[in-house]
C-alpha cells in the first residue's frame, strides 16, 4: 500500500486550486464495455474528480516537470517554479528570459533538472513566438478544435502524447480524453483492457473507445491512484491473494503468476 503521507488519499485531479468543478461519480446504470465497468468500479474507491480550469501553460510546465518522476517530487517543484516566475498569466513571458542555470536550480527537486529547465524556457519561447502571450495559449487549449491543440502540442520538442492529453484535459478540460501515463499503461494491458503488447498510443486509443467521453478524464487519475494503492508494476496487491486487490474478479492479471510470484510485463507474455 502506498503511504498516503507521501501520495494524495483523494482523486482530485489538479488540485485544489486547479479550477476544476467538483462531483460525485455517478457509475448508476449498466456497463457498456469491460473498461467502463472498471472505471465504474474504481469510483466506489475514488469518487472526487476536478479536471479542466487551469491555466494552459501553467499545466503544460507543471506536466514537463512530472515526467519521470512522482507527485512528491515534482509538486515542490512546480511551487518553487511558480514562487520565482509567477504569475501564471505571464509565466511563459518570464520564463522565456529565465537563465537555465537558475530555472535547473529552482526545479532540482523533479529530477532531470537540466534536461527539463531546457524543454521548459525552449517551449515558453515557442509560446511567445506561435501566440504572443500565455494568455492566448491558454485561450488556444481552451477554444479551439481538441485534435488541432493535440497535434500543435506533439510537434513541440520535449512535448509527448501524455502531456499533450494532460494539457487538453486539466486545462482544456476536454471529455473524452484519457491521458496514458505509466500507470494507465501497465494497468489496462494488466487487466486485458486493451493487447498485452500495445504501446501507449494504442491503450490511449482502446480506453478513449471504451469508456463514454464522460469518464475519460475520471478514469484516468482513478486509475493512476489505483496503480499506486494496489496495482504497482514489481509487487501488485494480489500477489497477497484475491481479497487484497479490490478489482480481483475484473482483470485478467497478464503477466502475473500468483503461485511463483513472479510479475512480468505484459507485452512479455504477448501471444
Amino acid at each position: 500500500m502506498t503511504d498516503q503521507r507521501d501520495e494524495p488519499a483523494e482523486n482530485i485531479s489538479g488540485g485544489a486550486g486547479g479550477g476544476g468543478a467538483f462531483t460525485t461519480f455517478d457509475a448508476e446504470g449498466t456497463s457498456g464495455t469491460r473498461a467502463e465497468a472498471v472505471v465504474d468500479e474504481l469510483g466506489a474507491r475514488y469518487w472526487q474528480k476536478a479536471y479542466g480550469g487551469q491555466d494552459g501553460f501553467e499545466c503544460l510546465v507543471r506536466t514537463i516537470l512530472s515526467q519521470n518522476t512522482s507527485d512528491k517530487a515534482s509538486q515542490p517543484a512546480h511551487d518553487s517554479l511558480m514562487t520565482r516566475y509567477g504569475p501564471a498569466d505571464e509565466l511563459a513571458e518570464t520564463l522565456a528570459e529565465a537563465p537555465q542555470d537558475e530555472l535547473a536550480e529552482t526545479i532540482a527537486s523533479a529530477g532531470l533538472y537540466n534536461q527539463k529547465s531546457e524543454v521548459i524556457v525552449r517551449t515558453a519561447r515557442w509560446v511567445l513566438d506561435e501566440y504572443g502571450s500565455t494568455r492566448e495559449f491558454d485561450r488556444f487549449v481552451r477554444e479551439d478544435d481538441p485534435s488541432e491543440v493535440r497535434d500543435t502540442l506533439l510537434s513541440v520538442k520535449g512535448v509527448g502524447p501524455k502531456t499533450a492529453d494532460c494539457v487538453l484535459l486539466f486545462a482544456g478540460g476536454r471529455g473524452g480524453v484519457f491521458p496514458v501515463d505509466t500507470h494507465v499503461h501497465r494497468i489496462a494491458r494488466r487487466m486485458g483492457l486493451a493487447p498485452a503488447d500495445a504501446d501507449h498510443e494504442a491503450v490511449r486509443a482502446h480506453l478513449e473507445r471504451d469508456v463514454p467521453a464522460e469518464k475519460c478524464g475520471f478514469g484516468h487519475t482513478a486509475m493512476i491512484q489505483f496503480g499506486r494503492d494496489y496495482c504497482s508494476a514489481r509487487k501488485p496487491a494480489c500477489l497477497d491473494g484475491p481479497e487484497a486487490c479490490p478489482l480481483y474478479d475484473s482483470c485478467d492479471r497478464v503477466g502475473i503468476d500468483e503461485l511463483d510470484g513472479e510479475v512480468r510485463d505484459p507485452a512479455d507474455v504477448a501471444d
